[in-house]
């Protein structure tokens, strides 16, 4: 098995790394701003598309509320798990999948940093998950999209990250299934 090249490790670490950076740096600024959920939403296009914050305790669409542990678990292994896919088995001689595992490992690293409790955050109200005044263990969302009267669930850069990362994985499955090499033949090149 040949070595990645270095420029892999440089690219798949800086969309990782200055991708998390952006969400953790936009959740804090929206949180400051806005301040706990409930408060008030900014809207940028009339009823259409805002700022408004939110905490899930879930993952995806909100599914799972409450099971914050699962959730720890389940990103530690994916950052792990992609890791050693991308420079233990050679993934990142493939330009697609180092960018998209990149998306992938900053959106998994910015909400992994929510549900850590690490922004310090304390529930304002009293609910059946949680008591007032107990550290939050959920993901801070701020973007707010709505479709007709129906709202889209409140979404972060780090949900952004994961679904271009996700719709990248799958663009490059559905390319090599199809038997078309593009930025595969680079990829497998030694000298870059």
């Amino acid at each position: 098995m040949r070595a990645v090249p270095t420029n892999r490790y440089f690219v798949f670490f800086s969309i990782a790394v200055v991708g998390c950076l952006v969400d953790l740096a936009t959740k804090r600024w929206m949180f400051d701003d806005l301040g706990m959920p409930g408060r008030e939403t900014r809207w940028i296009w009339e009823e259409v598309f805002g700022f408004q914050t939110s905490l899930n305790e879930g993952a995806l669409f909100g599914l799972g509320q409450g099971q914050v542990v699962v959730f720890i678990v389940l990103s530690c292994i994916a950052l792990a798990a992609l890791l050693v896919w991308l420079f233990g088995f050679g993934a990142a001689r493939d330009w697609v999948l180092t960018v998209a595992l990149g998306c992938v490992g900053a959106g998994v690293s910015g909400n992994l940093y929510d549900r850590l409790g690490l922004p310090g955050l304390k529930w304002h109200y009293v609910s059946d998950l949680h008591a007032l005044d107990e550290p939050v263990h959920a993901v801070r969302d701020w973007i707010l999209v709505r479709i007709g009267q129906w709202n889209w669930p409140n979404f972060n850069v780090a949900d952004s990250l994961l679904v271009c990362g996700a719709v990248l994985l799958a663009w490059h499955a559905y390319r090599s299934t199809r038997g078309e090499e593009g930025d595969k033949g680079q990829g497998d090149s030694p000298v870059e």
